[in-house]
């Protein structure tokens, strides 16, 4: 018998299989771009069927985008001819780069092209694919207000003929310095930004959005002040040679008659666009060829397993106590939404002393904010258990075990408070040169905390709530918001009304002129602290134990 013929049109698939590789003709990578293309706006497209809500997302932060682009590019316009104009845009474009370099970072799902891994099994090469996937960046929201801005920096400081021509080459340079600069850290940090660790990055653009406007505010009011634009040149003299803030330097360089520096800045921003290119090329053809860390040494062994009860969980205390405080750390750690809060709550609590002490207008007693915002963690220990609260639920039994259980969440929590608030305080002490009302900042903070692990305890035990799991900014089912609010704000005031004598007693030691015995609050304020918290643990515990069927109904929800 005769070998059966080959199936009719497997030659011309080969054939078209090499040529989208690029082995045949030249011209076929170019075709790759408008397909990319079609790609784009129909994810933008097929994105905004079906959901009403998307719609009007998309379309409230479009119009949002146009009208703060319009009036951002108007004002830079007006800048024109003012002498620190030059100032301004070469600032501007620096921010811009950095928005566009770390933004990805923090909202990986923003677009969906930004993981070329759904690309690794199609036949592709990494150059015509990173010239698709630069074209196709192009379309969005984002490209579009970067151009805004870039238009309206390079009319601020364009004057002459020669500076029109050079703001005609600077604005696609520096819309294409930002694009591929967002495009080489994303694929660069690809396998991070698909992984939970990724998505656990995600949860903390909360934190950077804070950070980001306490330092705007610090800026702001140092710029407002006298000479405040003229702070900002020795800062605008280095900025003016790093890409892609060149480009725009380079039409202020040109409008100055300084042709030899423009040229020179001209070619560091070509020369920076073309290594960006290079590197993301690099970078897209090391994870087209590389397999995933899922599939290496997954048989192996499990780095630290064996030693998990060791090194610092040995120094917890045994029985239930050491077993829930262990649970409740790893919370922090681990849980994606535990772990926002706490260093969200980290970070701002410092934030605000720190700034305010730099500015002038602080005090030792700030660091009570830190205190605060952690001892808001306790309001609802429950609820980051979820459902798997059943299997704690099951090991309680009587009062004295849930008190047990209440008692070593609310010792997790001061292990990591207690330090921090010392820490925060002496760092504010120091930065206001005044150790005289260290001790007593420390103590009513201290007792502020152990009002809030108390109320913390009562709110827990009696509006408990469910956290969903899916959603990065979605704290509270549904149903369930006025609880959490009504436990939290009701929580807080009580906390107030709790420390109420030690606020006193510090506030009249300070009005009385006694600082130098104003000492006595801190231990007071410990003493009357841990009062409080014991104190509230027990009143909450027989709730705990009478409800725990309740207390599972409600943070399962969701």
């Amino acid at each position: 018998m005769s070998a059966p013929a080959a199936p009719a049109g497997a030659t011309g698939a080969s054939g078209t299989a090499g040529t989208v590789a690029g082995t045949a003709p030249s011209a076929a990578p170019l075709a790759l771009t408008p397909i990319f293309l079609r790609i784009k706006l129909s994810l933008l497209r097929n994105g905004l069927k079906g959901s009403s809500k998307r719609k009007a997302a998309y379309f409230s932060t479009l119009a949002f985008a146009l009208v703060v682009g319009f009036f951002m590019t108007l004002g830079l316009g007006l800048l024109h001819g003012n002498a620190h104009a030059g100032t301004v845009v070469v600032l501007l474009a620096a921010i811009l780069a950095l928005g566009w370099a770390f933004m990805p970072l923090f909202f990986p799902t923003g677009d969906e092209t930004l993981d070329p891994s759904r690309l690794v099994m199609l036949p592709l090469r990494p150059r015509p694919l990173v010239r698709a996937l630069l074209v196709s960046s192009l379309v969005g929201i984002g490209p579009l207000f970067t151009l805004c801005l870039a238009i309206g920096s390079v009319i601020a400081v364009a004057r002459g003929a020669a500076g029109a021509v050079a703001a005609v080459v600077a604005v696609p340079l520096l819309l294409l310095g930002c694009v591929t600069l967002a495009r080489a850290v994303a694929t660069a940090n690809v396998r991070l930004l698909t992984s939970r660790k990724g998505r656990d990055l995600a949860l903390l653009s909360g934190l950077v959005i804070a950070v980001g406007a306490q330092l705007a505010n610090f800026a702001s009011q140092s710029l407002f002040q006298a000479g405040g634009l003229s702070k900002l040149e020795p800062v605008e003299a280095v900025l003016q040679w790093l890409p892609p803030a060149t480009a725009v330097g380079m039409v202020d360089s040109v409008s100055e008659g300084a042709y030899g520096r423009a040229a020179a800045q001209l070619v560091l921003t070509v020369a920076a666009v073309a290594a960006l290119l290079w590197s993301w090329e690099r970078s897209l053809t090391k994870l087209m060829v590389t397999p995933d860390g899922s599939t290496i040494a997954a048989s192996g062994p499990v780095k630290g397993r064996d030693g998990a009860g060791g090194g610092f969980w040995s120094l917890m205390p045994g029985g239930r106590t050491g077993a829930s405080m262990q649970r409740s750390l790893r919370y922090l750690v681990r849980d994606p939404k535990t772990k926002s809060a706490t260093v969200t709550a980290l970070a701002i609590g410092a934030i605000v002393p720190v700034f305010n002490a730099l500015q002038g207008t602080g005090s030792v007693y700030l660091g009570c904010f830190g205190a605060g915002m952690l001892g808001v963690q306790m309001y609802n220990q429950f609820g980051q258990d979820t459902s798997a609260f059943w299997m704690v639920a099951q090991t309680i039994s009587n009062t004295r075990d849930a008190y047990v259980e209440l008692r070593a969440r609310a010792a997790a929590l001061a292990l990591v408070t207690v330090p921090y608030t010392v820490l925060v305080t002496a760092v504010t002490a120091v930065l206001l040169d005044d150790w005289q009302g260290f001790a007593a900042g420390v103590g009513v903070a201290l007792a502020l905390l152990g009002a809030m692990l108390c109320t913390g305890a009562l709110a827990s035990a009696r509006f408990p709530y469910s956290i969903p799991t899916d959603g990065a900014f979605k704290n509270v089912a549904p149903g369930q918001g006025g609880l959490a609010w009504g436990g939290i704000a009701a929580g807080m005031l009580v906390s107030a009304l709790v420390c109420a004598p030690v606020i006193a007693l510090a506030i009249w030691l300070n009005m009385a002129e006694h600082r130098d015995t104003s000492w006595v609050v801190l231990p007071i304020g410990v003493a009357w602290g841990w009062l409080a918290a014991w104190a509230g643990l027990r009143l909450a515990a027989p709730t705990v134990s009478r409800k725990l069927p309740e207390i599972l109904l409600a943070v399962s929800k969701g």
